[in-house]
């Protein structure tokens, strides 16, 4: 890359940043995207989004893809950067405008080279990853036709620049979400026989939920089971008739994802009906775990060492969630974290990645999309 064009991408990630959107709500950000790519010549499919763009480059039968995402989150910016948000309440807190600022200096590059390109290339700019709606949007809307591969990036802030990380199957977990609701009989706080106590009744099942990671499935298996909310009362003399829980539970492992709703309501109801009240659990599923496919982490890997990266391919299994695993249910590929070195983390007000980290990724990604396309020309 030249300077001009790092330069150009560093001024269009603080744009972004400083202009973030929600989930399914990014249609100034669509319409930068869209302009940019279309300053620069490069075709972008009709596939009738609400908010989104998918762009394409090259021509022949091999396909592969390449994925950014481009929403942001609802929490105010607690930096002083020149360029931090302008919106009250909305930040890129998670660097969603770097992965767009990646992809966009990607598709450039290889627009230069298009007519040298052994296949098709397709960057989908993809909204609303972070209520992990958007990768069904546009596997509904077609962007996965005739695809044969993808690949697709995560910044992590508690890696040194210069670092990409990844590992074969399984990487990033599920993401489920869970409500359970108790109810007792209220009654005042001083006769408390008088009542059936949802609150202690609820106590005992955020203990108890922490069995299931603990003992009903293997310590060998990676199980996190937390509450994150607990709802109850609204006066300090006057015992609750209900109580209500949220909470999420993360795993790897698809066998032991699908028993947890089951084991969990037989663990609540039995704890409620032992103290005479009832519990029901509300289970919202979200995206599966995101398994890599093995070959193409290789490859992956492989074209990082190339290309300059510290390549680690015993990445640790993240608890994090990533829609991106919506497209792997679908077609083979990979997924790679890329150092960032924030002071602090993910979804953190604080967060602030180094953008130094632009141009050695788009350089990997304009490497890795012709490579993945002889590969699959050649299968």
């Amino acid at each position: 890359m030249t300077l001009l064009s790092t330069d150009q991408l560093v001024q269009w990630r603080r744009e972004l940043h400083q202009h973030p959107e929600l989930s399914s709500h990014e249609f100034a950000t669509t319409e930068r995207i869209t302009r940019w790519l279309g300053q620069a010549g490069i075709r972008l499919l009709p596939l009738g989004l609400k908010t989104g763009v998918v762009a394409e480059l090259g021509d022949g039968p091999a396909l592969i893809a390449l994925r950014a995402d481009i929403d942001a989150l609802p929490i105010e910016e607690a930096t002083d950067r020149p360029w931090r948000s302008q919106q009250p309440g909305v930040m890129h807190a998670c660097g969603h405008d770097l992965h767009t600022s990646v992809m966009l200096g990607v598709a450039l590059q290889l627009k230069q080279r298009e007519a040298t390109l052994p296949g098709r290339v397709r960057i989908l700019f993809q909204p609303a990853e972070e209520t992990f709606t958007g990768a069904r949007q546009l596997i509904d809307a077609g962007a996965l036709e005739g695809v044969q591969a993808i690949f697709g990036l995560h910044n992590a802030p508690d890696l040194p620049l210069g670092t990409l990380q990844t590992r074969p199957g399984a990487f990033y977990a599920n993401v489920d979400r869970f409500v359970i609701r108790v109810k007792g009989k209220g009654a005042h706080a001083a006769r408390p026989q008088e009542g059936i106590d949802s609150i202690v009744i609820a106590s005992h099942i955020v203990t108890a939920l922490q069995t299931l990671p603990s003992r009903v499935f293997s310590s060998l298996e990676t199980v996190v089971v937390s509450v994150t909310r607990f709802t109850a009362g609204n006066t300090w003399n006057v015992l609750p008739e209900s109580v209500e829980l949220e909470g999420t539970v993360r795993t790897h492992n698809g066998e032991i994802r699908a028993q947890i709703p089951h084991r969990m309501t037989a663990l609540i109801q039995g704890i409620a009906a032992g103290f005479g009240a009832t519990a029901e659990l509300e289970w919202i599923e979200g995206p599966p775990a995101l398994i890599n496919t093995p070959a193409w982490a290789d490859v992956a890997l492989e074209l990082a060492q190339e290309t300059g990266y510290l390549a680690q391919r015993a990445a640790a299994p993240q608890m994090g969630g990533e829609d991106f695993a919506f497209y792997l249910q679908q077609v083979p590929g990979a997924f790679v974290s890329i150092g960032s070195a924030s002071k602090f983390g993910l979804h953190h007000a604080g967060f602030d990645p180094d953008e130094s980290l632009i141009e050695p990724a788009v350089n990997y990604f304009t490497h890795l999309a012709p490579r993945a396309l002889q590969i699959v020309a050649a299968q």
